[in-house]
């Protein structure tokens, strides 16, 4: 990379280097978004299954509870 000498030559490479800063700062704030959106997605899928396995469970439980109550009579 070649360094500016002038002045002028420095403000411009400032600016050029600070344009392409607040273009890949943009572009990681949006992919942090994505990434934020996939995990609440992520985490409601997961809240999801965790109320699926405890219905299974409860039912599982009940049934148990209806052949011990056959297996008695």
């Amino acid at each position: 990379m070649n360094m500016p000498k002038s002045f002028e030559e420095k403000i411009t490479y400032a600016v050029e280097k600070i344009k392409i800063l607040k273009n890949e700062k943009t572009i990681l704030e949006e992919q942090v978004k994505e990434l934020e959106d996939v995990m609440k997605s992520k985490d409601q899928e997961i809240d999801k299954l965790i109320d699926e396995k405890t219905a299974i469970k409860t039912r599982i439980e009940d049934l148990f509870s209806e052949l011990d109550s056959i297996e008695l009579k």
